[in-house]
């Protein structure tokens, strides 16, 4: 299922549910952060599922659209996808809501050479034809904003655990 779907079929869905009286679902910026939450569960999964699963993206064809600079493409995968889940845990917690986003967006940022990578390069992806570099853009682009969206139901801190020794924050 594309993540773009999954994303705001999930968004609607908690916030429905926020409408119906979920307190955890009341606003949309915490909805948003709970769709990515499901989202990069979705999408992490495919970093670590083996070549001989076709039904889905599975790790080879992240491989493939790794870029030729970008040493150590297997690891690097496997890496970005504990990342994703990672960060799907702390958008759903609240307290670490705020660093996840931020976080997440980051990793948006530094995953876009590969996505511009795999649309030129036209690299297939999960047996099909390439994403072209007009669709890869705005998708990444809209990810970055949801989980920035998604900070505005948190806390504006990093976590005291995440912060370092001597720092303050508001």
């Amino acid at each position: 299922m594309d993540p773009v779907v999954v994303l705001g079929v999930a968004l609607l869905v908690f916030r429905a549910l926020g409408a119906l009286g979920v307190s955890r679902f009341a606003t949309w910026p915490a909805s948003a952060a709970h769709a990515m939450a499901v989202m990069l569960v979705m999408t992490a999964s495919a970093h670590f599922v083996p070549e001989s699963v076709t039904v889905m993206p599975n790790h080879a064809d992240l491989v493939k659209i790794v870029p030729p600079f970008v040493p150590f493409p297997g690891f690097m995968v496997y890496a970005t996808g504990v990342l994703e889940l990672l960060g799907a845990a702390g958008l759903v917690v609240t307290r670490t809501r705020w660093a996840a986003g931020f976080s997440l967006a980051a990793m948006f940022v530094l995953l876009l050479p590969a996505n511009i990578y795999a649309a030129v390069a036209q690299v297939p992806f999960n047996g099909g034809e390439a994403s072209p570099l007009w669709l890869r853009v705005p998708e990444q682009v809209a990810y970055i904003a949801v989980a920035l969206w998604a900070t505005r139901s948190a806390s504006r801190a990093w976590p005291a655990s995440l912060r370092l020794a001597g720092s303050t924050s508001r």
